[in-house]
């Protein structure tokens, strides 16, 4: 079952006479000399640990197929050497290529009001960015990033920052050295210019990507062995939780995610899966992917056997990670669950019902899901609203459960 911790936030005095507005207080003189105002010293930002913030995260939603689309035509094959050109290439020209409208605080509004309290926004880098080997993020398309980070944080919401399917892009083409040289350019550009941001920002290094197949000399991609597979996925969390701290500020203390192998349970409960060292203590979580995942696939949702496969994944999950105190981040969780998946002897009959059984599962046990959607797929962003009133009712209950526990 979930624990949820408090945290014990330190507040400096207030002087009486500045206690409504937490202004302090003035220092009167003689009437012959001028009234001042000293100002108090700014208090230290107090970094909760990763076990406080999954308390506090909640129910999650993926903007999905929005900043992390690009010109994909052809991205599997060896060929495909750099990100095409969209439009006027403007970070809208990429927002929009998959089909999302731009986003805006409207839309982040109303996922607030539906009832999640985190926004998982998944990123391709390399949209706009310059074929010159210096790997430099475009600001414009940083600056559009930041914007929909701080819609998050107007609504009082978690916001998790990625990079999304441009580590696809990089591991396929790069040996390991490549990879760290060019993954720790990316996250000290992304780690310096959000360093000044609360705690309810979070990085995520990686998506599904660790691990993956790579080009061979004949421009296959070939899957690695598993002992590569591994390193690989070792190193550049290492990577990315090293290249974090070193930027200071918020970030040697901020909560970050680190991706497991192909964000895969099994692979990421095994002994080979390493947690990074870090120099802050208490603040990493771990991400993998659907829990139901197989059942999905082999048609098999809503069954007796959907049921156990899920309890026995979050069983892995609880021993090689939980047990250990490190909080487990479902990145991305199924939103909608097709009448073809479903079993033929199913016990749950309906989406919805499947929903509510998979996430009440997840929170007991303190993970955090996060559903992965589309446009107009679970949550409309042209009416601000979930879809579907099963759906609806689903999110809102439950987020008011966890608001009850909460103690934030």
């Amino acid at each position: 079952m979930k624990i949820r911790f408090k945290a014990i936030f330190l507040t400096a005095s207030m002087l009486l006479t500045g206690a409504c507005t937490g202004a302090p207080a003035p220092v009167n003189t003689t009437k012959n000399e001028v009234t001042t105002t000293v100002a108090a010293p700014d208090p230290e930002p107090v970094f909760r640990t990763a076990t406080e913030i999954a308390a506090d995260m909640g129910l999650g939603w993926n903007l999905g197929n929005t900043i992390e689309a690009y010109e994909a035509t052809g991205c599997e094959k060896i060929t495909f050497e750099w990100i095409p050109v969209i439009g006027d290439n403007k970070p809208s020209d990429y927002e929009t290529c998959w089909g999302a409208p731009v986003t805006t605080q409207e839309i982040i509004d109303g996922v607030k009001a539906a009832g999640f309290n985190t926004v998982r926004i998944p990123v391709f880098w390399g949209n706009m960015m310059e074929n010159d080997g210096t790997w430099t993020i475009n600001s414009d398309y940083i600056a559009r990033v930041k914007e929909i980070v701080d819609y998050c944080m107007n609504d009082g919401l978690y916001a998790v920052v990625n990079i999304h399917h441009f580590d696809e892009f990089i591991i396929r083409r790069n040996d390991l050295a490549g990879c760290r040289a060019i993954f720790e350019n990316l996250w000290t550009q992304i780690a310096e210019y959000f360093k000044d941001y609360p705690d309810t920002l979070v990085f995520e290094g990686f998506n599904e990507y660790l691990g993956g197949n790579q080009f061979d000399e004949n421009g296959e991609l070939k899957e690695l062995p598993k002992d590569d597979a591994y390193l690989m996925t070792n190193t550049l969390n290492q990577t990315f939780v090293n290249a974090v701290r070193a930027t200071g500020g918020n970030n040697a203390e901020r909560t970050l995610i680190i991706s497991g192998y192909w964000t895969n349970i099994d692979n990421t409960t095994s002994h080979r899966f390493l947690i990074p060292k870090d120099s802050a203590t208490g603040k990493l979580m771990v991400s993998v992917h659907y829990v139901d995942n197989m059942m999905y696939w082999i048609n098999q949702i809503g069954s007796k056997k959907w049921v156990e496969y899920t309890d026995s994944q979050i069983a892995l999950l609880d021993k090689a990670l939980g047990e250990k105190g490190i909080p487990i981040f479902l990145g991305e969780t199924t939103s909608r669950y097709p009448k073809s998946n479903f079993a033929s002897d199913a016990e749950y009959t309906t989406s919805s019902e499947c929903l509510e059984v998979v996430l009440n599962k997840l929170t007991e046990h303190g993970f955090v899901p996060v559903l992965w959607d589309v446009t107009d797929n679970f949550y409309s962003r042209d009416t601000c609203t979930i879809k579907d009133s099963d759906d609806a009712k689903v999110i809102n209950t439950l987020s008011d459960k966890l608001k009850e526990e909460s103690i934030y």
